[in-house]
């Protein structure tokens, strides 16, 4: 397991236990890394106008097309870290 698997590891398990719950913007942000390091690039067909919540997170998703899988675990490790510390913007 690289350095990057491993942050990303206990960064999924440090995202359980942050001090509070973050806001939507910063959710959407979380699961299209997420998303991206493990499933790569966006895959299946969008959800309809109906379902707003699957949109958002389709498209969150899509902005992140192209980025490398290493990349968006490192990415992720940085906001849950910037979440914990109280950082984030």
């Amino acid at each position: 397991m690289s350095d990057v698997d491993g942050l990303f590891a206990k960064a999924l398990e440090d995202v359980k236990q942050l001090p509070e719950r973050p806001g939507n913007l910063t959710l959407l942000r979380l699961y299209a890394l997420f998303k991206q390091a493990t499933d790569g690039d966006v895959h299946g067909d969008k959800p309809g106008f109906t379902d707003i919540v699957g949109k958002y997170k389709y498209n969150a998703w899509a902005a992140l097309q192209g980025t490398a899988p290493d990349t968006a675990k490192q990415q992720y490790v940085e906001l849950v870290e910037s979440l914990r510390n109280g950082t984030a913007a």
